[in-house]
């Protein structure tokens, strides 16, 4: 049995700044399930949105970001985390992150994105998300009050009812179960105050623009133990990932259009103007759809962006790293258009968290893309998402140092080891990868950009025997990563397709045949699932 102060499960931006400004107080162990910089963090080309120049508006932020939201959005919400967003984009620049300066030596250079109405989006080129990574990482690993384990894998959450076998007023949660990848053991992980920081859910899914990690862990252990989670029908498509039977899950950064880059269909003709008066600009949900009805109305296997009109010297200094990745596989974007399809992206709803980024059970936290905050409503706005991450963590930070004396006062009860009982080693691991294969086909075939409600009830039919496969593997079956993990998968594709059949309109990204319009009477209203 190991005891620490608080136990965070994720290494991306939300849990690394948490860790930061916890450890000014408290000890912190950070876990995180594979190698640290394995994260969606790394991967994020685009940048942080915030009000950095003086040609910019708060009040346009926050208007872009509840127009993007779609009538979802919780509008203090909003209001608190552009207003925070400045400051916290400078103090990431103070931690080390080299943001890119203004040619004429502004402060940041700022780029533009779709849906922003404004240059708003502090980047470091097309590598932001791992320049960001990078520098919080060399501060955590300076950090004598931080422990990083690699290669831990959380599998459950410590819930005081389920462990004393009472419960007084509201849960609370102890800390985690966790697997240590190395050795298949199971380490019971005490803690006074949990956060999960685990990411998103994109591997449920066919083609997805995530890291492997993304098996929406945070959110189902949460669920688990009983919390309240949101909005999890709004599935966010990236409309440009990189088409290449060859590249794996390469994204095209919303940046490219925001600098000119044009989507075209198969005979040249720009198209995007037919779906929505913004172009090119428009917010992702927009684009997605209309890349979608472009590929189904010709057949093809995918469109393409368009952006040789802005030379090679131009492309190869704004975005290095998109240039040599399509360059590496044949397209030279300077006189060659990008073929593209979407893909999964990001997971606008998540446990449901309150200003301070507390969930429904005590001492549990969520940030980042594992929580709901009410930033994002229907439709994340471009580049908000590592804003709401630091933002939420700094804001989680301040409340558990005003709380800390009592949360550490807290007993923390005994705890039983994991019990493995007569479960056998599993063998086959096909048992695996085909309920994992089916689950992602069947996502992406029945519960993507575009849904029905004969879709979702065959989704749902179709889904049940294999969760109760799954559920019978994890009892009889000693513990590996990948049993994990597609016990996780296999119940966000069921929290999914239960919101998704409980919302009758169209809406931001969900979008739904048979109730093709959004129905007013429904907006500012989330889709919350509890047991």
């Amino acid at each position: 049995m190991h005891t620490t102060d608080i136990l965070i499960i994720g290494s991306g931006v939300a849990g690394l700044s948490f860790a930061l400004k916890a450890a000014s107080f408290a000890r912190v162990t950070l876990i995180t399930k594979k190698k640290k910089a394995d994260t969606a963090t790394n991967l994020a080309q685009g940048g942080v949105a915030a009000v950095l120049s003086t040609e910019d508006r708060l009040d346009d932020h926050i208007h872009d970001t509840l127009v993007s939201g779609d009538g979802l959005c919780q509008e203090d919400i909003v209001r608190l985390v552009v207003t925070e967003g400045p400051e916290r984009v400078r103090e990431l620049a103070a931690l080390g992150v080299h943001f890119q300066r203004g040619q004429r030596g502004e402060e940041f250079d700022l780029g533009m994105e779709g849906g922003h109405s404004a240059r708003r989006v502090a980047h470091a080129k097309d590598l932001t998300g791992r320049e960001i990574e990078t520098a919080l990482l060399a501060q955590v690993y300076a950090n004598p009050q931080i422990e990083v384990l690699e290669d831990h894998m959380a599998i459950d959450l410590l819930i005081e009812s389920k462990i004393t076998g009472r419960k007084e007023g509201n849960d609370r949660c102890l800390g985690a179960y966790v697997l240590r990848r190395s050795t298949g053991e199971v380490e019971t992980w005490r803690a006074h105050v949990t956060v999960l920081c685990s990411g998103g859910c994109g591997k449920v899914y066919r083609y997805t623009t995530n890291p492997d990690i993304a098996t929406g862990d945070g959110v189902v252990m949460a669920w688990r133990a009983g919390a309240q989670v949101a909005n999890l029908e709004f599935i966010q498509f990236h409309p440009t990932c990189f088409f290449n039977r060859e590249a794996k899950n390469f994204l095209i950064s919303e940046a490219v259009r925001g600098e000119g880059g044009i989507l075209r269909n198969q005979e040249g003709h720009a198209f995007m103007q037919h779906y929505d008066r913004r172009g090119d600009l428009a917010t992702r949900d927009a684009v997605a759809r209309g890349i979608d009805a472009e590929m189904k109305k010709s057949g093809a296997d995918c469109v393409y962006l368009d952006i040789t009109h802005k030379g090679r010297d131009f492309l190869q200094q704004r975005f290095p790293n998109i240039y040599s990745t399509c360059l590496k596989y044949g397209v030279d974007i300077s006189s060659q258009p990008i073929p593209v399809v979407p893909a999964a992206h990001y997971m606008c709803g998540g446990v449901r968290v309150d200003e301070w980024g507390r969930s429904t059970v005590g001492n549990l936290l969520a940030l980042g893309e594992t929580a709901c905050t009410g930033l994002h409503g229907a439709n994340r706005l471009a580049s908000n998402s590592l804003l709401e991450a630091v933002v939420f963590a700094h804001r989680a930070a301040l409340w558990l140092r005003s709380n800390w004396p009592e949360l550490q006062a807290q007993n923390l009860p005994q705890v039983q080891a994991w019990r493995t009982g007569f479960a056998r080693s599993i063998e086959e691991n096909v048992l695996i990868s085909h309920n994992w294969d089916q689950v992602r086909q069947l996502m992406w075939d029945y519960v993507g950009i575009v849904r029905t409600q004969k879709r979702l009830q065959l989704a749902a039919r179709q889904l049940a025997p294999i969760l109760a496969e799954t559920t019978e593997h994890f009892h009889d079956y000693l513990l590996s990563p990948d049993l994990v993990e597609l016990r996780n998968i296999v119940l966000i594709a069921e929290l999914i397709i239960r919101s998704a059949a409980a919302r009758h309109e169209s809406r931001g990204l969900h979008y739904i045949t048979d109730f093709p319009d959004k129905d007013e009477a429904q907006s500012g209203k989330n889709t919350v699932l509890e047991k």
